[in-house]
């Protein structure tokens, strides 16, 4: 028998999640007629909040939750380093939640957390949706989410420490553009959506400003069994742009391979870089040019800013700065000219 959760309320209700928790929670900012409506899709599908709501009332665990991507855990161990050196020096234990398609569904990972009782949650890019984050901040659970920027948002309790990778993408466009260098692809990541869409808008924002349209976004269907596979077909049929750009590791050396592949040099035919550094970028020839990113502080900077959300109501001298972006610098190797 299939286990209600509170997704399943929401969606027969025909609510968000956050007004289900809400009357759960018995607050009073919901209206009446949709606080019965919640309350009969509760009885109906037979869900039982109690536990969750029981869990709730017990005292603080000293327990953070790291909630993260399984398949981007090699590139976030520097992070994650920096997460659990400051937790450790302020006494919080740490509780590991990984997501991966069709296995750990995201409800399951919420209703973990809440139940868990933990005291603030790490959250990295693209793991949670506006409404699953208005459901953490109704149990005021405070979060940091960790990676690139946040859209503006209403919810109080979330603080970010990011990267701007618009502003980093935009710079990049334009340094290309001041040596000449205007035929620009940008290889889609389907694991770091967040990152992609701010790296495109920066790219589009620098074209524009030129009176031109940025139209080289690579992108590949789930036909593929992985970027090399298309990459090696795409390079069969079109040369590579004057200058390629990539966001993890393993794109960037898809790119380089399915190129030689194909008859074409790095840095001769076409440039490349790719946006999170890697070691394996030094591994292979030509070195691949990337940024340096200071993951470790990363992960240092947003486990202290958790500490001082989660203390901030005894400590209102001043407004705590929950916003904190974090600085980079480009690598130059051989992959450019």
């Amino acid at each position: 028998m299939k286990r209600i959760t509170i997704y399943d309320v929401a969606k027969e209700a025909d609510v968000s999640l956050a007004t289900v928790s809400r009357v759960i929670n018995d607050s009073n900012v919901v209206r009446e007629d949709t606080r019965i409506r919640v309350q009969k899709a509760i009885e109906k599908l037979g869900y039982k909040p109690n536990a969750i709501a029981q869990g709730l009332a017990l005292s603080k665990t000293t327990t953070v939750s790291i909630v993260m991507g399984e398949k981007m855990f090699p590139y976030h161990a520097k992070i994650l380093n920096g997460l659990m050196d400051v937790a450790k020096i302020y006494n919080y234990n740490i509780m590991f939640h990984t997501t991966s398609k069709g296995i750990s569904r995201m409800q399951d990972v919420i209703e973990s957390i809440i139940k868990s009782r933990v005291d603030g949650v790490i959250l990295f890019n693209d793991n949670f949706s506006e409404d699953e984050l208005e459901v953490l901040n109704e149990y005021q659970i405070p979060m940091v989410i960790v990676g690139s920027k946040i859209p503006e948002t209403n919810i109080a309790n979330v603080g970010n420490v990011y990267l701007d990778f618009e502003q980093m993408a935009y710079d990049l466009v334009n340094a290309c553009f001041d040596k000449g260098v205007e035929d620009i692809a940008l290889v889609e990541d389907k694991l770091n959506l967040s990152m992609m869409e701010q790296l495109k808008n920066g790219i589009d924002k620098a074209f524009e400003e030129k009176g031109k349209k940025f139209e080289k976004y690579i992108s590949y269907d789930d036909s593929y069994k992985s970027s090399y596979v298309f990459l090696t077909e795409h390079f069969k049929k079109m040369k590579p742009s004057q200058m390629v750009i990539t966001l993890r590791d393993s794109q960037a050396i898809a790119v380089l391979n399915a190129s030689i592949e194909a008859g074409y040099k790095v840095p001769d035919d076409y440039e490349l870089i790719c946006i999170l550094n890697n070691k394996y970028l030094n591994m292979v020839r030509p070195h691949i040019s990337s940024y340096n990113i200071p993951e470790y502080d990363m992960g240092a900077v947003a486990m202290r800013l958790l500490t001082k959300m989660l203390v901030e109501d005894k400590d209102k001298r001043q407004p705590l700065n929950k916003q904190i972006e974090m600085t980079y610098s480009f690598l130059k190797r051989a992959s450019v000219k």
